[in-house]
This record gives C-alpha cells, sequence and structure tokens, in this order.
C-alpha cells in the first residue's frame, strides 16, 4: 500500500499524541513517524491505523499500540548497529521501528504464517532483519551477546536462556504478569550473573507461548 499524504499526516498527529503521553525519546518517536503502520495493519482497520491502539492481526495475535511499541523501545535506548533480539515478530511493526532506528534486528515468531507475512512487509519497505522460526524461549545465543532484547509477549517470569544473551550493560524490556495485566519491566544486566530490575507501568499483552504454530 502507498504511503499517502494523508498517512503522513495521520502518523505526524500520532507522534505529537505519543509526545503528549510521556514519550520524549526523539529517535523513537521519528522511527514511529516514518514507518507506515498501515502496511502492518488487517484492511478491515486500514483506517485506524495511527490510532493509538492495538489491532488484530492473524494468528489470534494482536499489533502493539504505538504508545506500547514506543515505551518498549524507549526502554532499549537503542543507538545505530545495537544487535536487539525481538521475540515475537508479530506484524513486524516493532522489527521495522527498531530498523528504522538503525538497529542489527534478530527476530523470533513462533506461527509461520506470522513470521513468512512479516518478511515480505519489511522486505517491501526495504528493512533488513534476520527471521527465525521457532520458540523465544530459546533465544538465539548464536548471535549474542545482543545489546538489547524485545518480549512482545506477557510471561510470568523472565524465561531463564535469555538474559545471559545480553551483553554486560544490556536492557531487556519484558511485560511480567499474569494473562491480564503485566508490569513493563526492566532488565540490566550489571555483571556476569548479576541484573537489576525496574517497573515501568501496566501494560496488556497476549501470552509468550512455548513451540512453534506450522
Amino acid at each position: 500500500m502507498s504511503d499517502t499524504f494523508l498517512a503522513k499526516g495521520k502518523r505526524k498527529k500520532l507522534v505529537e499524541e505519543l509526545r503528549r503521553k510521556g514519550i520524549t525519546d526523539e529517535e523513537v518517536l521519528r522511527a514511529i513517524n516514518a514507518v507506515p503502520r498501515h502496511d502492518f495493519m488487517d484492511h478491515a482497520f486500514l483506517d485506524h491505523a495511527y490510532t493509538d491502539k492495538a489491532f488484530p492481526i492473524s494468528s489470534g495475535q494482536t499489533i502493539s499500540q504505538p504508545y506500547t511499541v514506543a515505551v518498549q523501545t524507549s526502554l532499549l535506548k537503542v543507538k545505530k548497529r545495537d544487535k536487539i533480539l525481538e521475540i515475537g515478530t508479530g506484524s513486524g511493526y516493532q522489527a521495522a521501528v527498531l530498523a528504522e532506528m538503525g538497529a542489527k534486528v534478530y527476530t523470533i515468531e513462533r506461527h509461520r504464517e506470522l513470521y513468512l507475512k512479516a518478511q515480505r512487509i519489511l522486505h517491501m519497505l526495504g528493512y533488513d532483519a534476520d527471521f527465525f522460526f521457532g520458540d523465544g524461549y530459546e533465544g538465539k545465543p548464536q548471535y549474542g551477546p545482543f545489546d538489547g532484547i524485545i518480549i512482545t509477549a506477557a510471561t510470568a517470569e523472565v524465561p531463564a536462556k535469555l538474559p545471559p544473551q545480553l551483553k554486560i550493560g544490556g536492557r531487556l524490556v519484558v511485560p511480567l504478569g499474569s494473562n491480564n495485566s503485566q508490569v513493563m519491566t526492566l532488565v540490566v544486566r550489571t555483571g556476569d550473573d548479576s541484573y537489576e530490575y525496574s517497573s515501568h507501568g501496566s501494560f496488556a499483552f497476549v501470552p509468550m507461548l512455548k513451540g512453534t504454530v506450522n
């Protein structure tokens, strides 16, 4: 779908709304202003692509609310050429925002349909990322260590295999809690076996599940 003046105008208004809601990372806001979210949406919701809400996509998943994307991305403190591991590709929108910011993105999706579709969309838009069909609980240690890990699904506890895949000083962002409500949690690796945790507001995500779906 083409990126029209109308869509660009709606993105600009969305960015202004995110700024009013407290997002201050200008590079995150620039990336959200650049990435055409409508290309990641189901056709039934195209008119609402720049509404600050989550919407259903295929495989029973959702495309996250732009505010949520902005919060998670801001917590990562992404710099150009950072290696970022994403757990849960979903629509591919979050991966596109990270790629727009200059990150080297590695993204894992357990639903084959979404894994294939997201690749097509990012390729069409000219974004580069490494896509993997697999179980996000395992991570991708062979490509680490990572500057950041972002988990885009709810989990009761941090998957044990992921924090050790961070560099020292690396940051992991995850919504921790029950299926109904989670607390956005930042985990910073401070040493070989030491991590610092901090909480950053309540959110609602689909649950993180093990295994794959063909």
